[in-house]
């Protein structure tokens, strides 16, 4: 398929074991035309010659900063009309920006469309006790990695809030529902994501599958206020 410019963003920090694998599912994707841009958060292992080796890939390095900032110096770094993400352990499927992009040229009133996940246990892990067992066995609706969006739409909800180490994207998601921005979920698994014990995303899925996250009750809090805000301007 051919279509508007994506961008793909990818975060890392210390990643070699599993980024390799990431960017093969980028390059990929049946569709075209695809700008890869790695941005290294500060990695002292080997991610800069993994990246390096693929060619065609802009590599982006910066101190470490955390995963929000990374996103959004990738953001800037960007030329495409479209944006996606995917973390440097997860791996996208073959068909994802096939389905989403056509997605969002057929319902042009859409900001960003989500896709399906599903979560699977690196090999020797296993299932922590704040997992529940569905969340393996079944496909759930992503978050961040499964999304292509809008470029412009970045413009009214703004990047990601640098001041949340974790669930950062849960923030934004919060902003673009306060923001009403429209979006659309497609059926299909766009996203295989990866539960291991040494990544963000282990972090991320434990803190969004617990109670109590305290970045999450922020992120929350400060929807409520602007909801009440907006009231009281009204």
């Amino acid at each position: 398929m051919w279509g508007p410019l994506v961008s793909a963003i990818i975060p890392v920090y210390n990643g070699a074991k599993f980024i390799s694998e990431a960017l093969k599912s980028i390059c990929m994707q049946g569709y075209d035309p695809i700008e890869i841009i790695v941005v290294d958060d500060g990695s002292i292992d080997d991610t800069a010659c993994i990246v390096r080796s693929f060619g065609d890939i802009r590599y982006v390095y910066q101190p470490n900063k955390g995963c929000a900032a990374a996103r959004n110096t990738g953001i800037r770094s960007s030329k495409g009309e479209l944006i996606a993400f995917l973390d440097a352990d997860d791996y996208w499927s073959g068909n994802k920006l096939n389905i989403q992009v056509d997605c969002l040229l057929k319902n042009p009133h859409i900001g960003y469309v989500l896709g399906m996940q599903r979560n699977f246990l690196e090999c020797g892990i296993k299932r922590p006790s704040w997992v529940r067992e569905e969340l393996i066995l079944e496909n759930h609706i992503g978050f961040l990695p499964t999304l292509v969006i809008h470029r412009r739409i970045f413009d009214t909800v703004g990047f990601f809030n640098e001041d949340f180490r974790i669930s950062s994207d849960v923030e934004w998601f919060c902003r673009a529902a306060d923001a009403a921005i429209s979006r659309m979920v497609v059926p299909e698994v766009v996203l295989y994501r990866r539960i291991h014990n040494s990544n963000l995303g282990y972090e991320n899925l434990k803190y969004q599958t617990k109670a109590g996250n305290p970045m999450l009750l922020n992120a929350l809090r400060a929807s409520v206020h602007r909801k009440r805000s907006d009231k009281s301007d009204t």
